[in-house]
């Protein structure tokens, strides 16, 4: 993509933006229609559906504002009012409501509204891993406001893909495979994954994109005691000794903890986090254990896929109406 193109796009998103009530604490546009993937034309690519994510402080504020303005965007939901549909974006699946099919500025476009507390929630314990996958992968920031606890929440999740992912690799590795399992990651908590989207996705993402995830994780890997980071040939070698293994595990995200503790002390024995987690590092299959807690977990994929079908049926029975 040229730098002329890169700049027309952001001017694009930004005139998008101006369409929507500005009291907006992140905002960002990922996806097909935002970064190239392998086999897709820039033809193409202007073609797809732009993906936006807005997070908000006040959702039922947020909510009021764009039914005023945008009230065409929603669907018959939008009889319920700001508080219900605030309500259904809160409780149901990864927090987030998405308003989709929407035509603006020329473009076809969907936004999810998610709140600023889920988003850091989300971003610090992976309790979902749906908006946090997200971030895990390069994304247009649109507006980033100065709230400390989201920053410092972001850069999180962004160590925490990178020791989740060191857990999950052999002790030497490419960037390429460190990135291939950073996006594989991230989807872990999108249902449409769980359910069959098209696995090669993955590297399809990763391959015309490395550049724009070594902007994302070249300082974090540079300042990571826990790794000896070449970039200039583009590899990479992780302590694998228990003593880092176990320093690993515990700074992982609080959810990733307990699916891991589910999948290795048996009930009843209650034995406290550090103790299983010290001897999940002396494991030789410490790295498959951690890569069954992050995608084969039921409570979360459960979670999930209730909370996706309450989505999709809502979004189903409102565009019939």
């Amino acid at each position: 993509m040229t730098l002329l193109a890169l700049h027309n796009n952001s001017v694009l998103y930004r005139r998008i933006l101006t369409q929507f009530p500005q009291d907006i604490s992140l905002a960002f546009a990922y996806g097909s229609g935002v970064f190239k993937q392998h086999g897709t034309s820039q033809g193409q690519m202007e073609k797809n559906m732009l993906d936006f994510v807005f997070a908000v402080d006040d959702p039922v504020t947020w909510h009021t504002m764009n039914l005023l303005q945008n009230r065409k965007h929603y669907s018959i939901l939008k009889l319920l009012g700001p508080t219900m549909i605030s309500s259904i974006q809160n409780d149901h699946g990864a927090s987030i409501y998405y308003n989709t099919l929407v035509p603006v500025d020329g473009r076809i476009i969907k936004y999810g509204i998610i709140s600023t507390d889920s988003l850091i929630d989300d971003l610090m314990h992976w309790k979902t891993l749906y908006a946090a996958g997200r971030l895990h992968k390069p994304v247009k920031m649109l507006v980033q406001s100065e709230n400390g606890k989201l920053r410092a929440a972001l850069v999180a999740n962004l160590k925490s893909a990178v020791t989740a992912s060191f857990l999950m690799l052999p002790e030497s590795f490419t960037e390429e495979d460190l990135f291939l399992q950073i996006a594989g990651l991230s989807y872990a908590g999108d249902f449409r994954m769980i359910i069959g989207e098209d696995k090669s996705k993955v590297a399809n993402i990763v391959r015309d994109n490395i550049q724009y995830f070594r902007i994302l994780y070249s300082n974090i890997l540079r300042d990571c005691p826990q790794v000896v980071y070449k970039p200039q040939q583009g590899k990479l070698e992780v302590d694998k000794s228990p003593e880092g293994q176990f320093i690993q595990l515990m700074a992982l995200p609080r959810t990733l903890q307990q699916r891991i503790t589910k999948i290795v002390d048996p009930p009843g024995k209650n034995r406290d986090v550090e103790e299983i987690l010290l001897q999940v590092a002396q494991d030789p299959d410490c790295g498959a254990v951690v890569q069954q807690a992050a995608f084969g977990g039921e409570e979360m994929d459960d979670g999930l896929k209730k909370g996706s079908k309450v989505q999709r049926l809502l979004f189903s029975v409102s565009h019939l109406l």
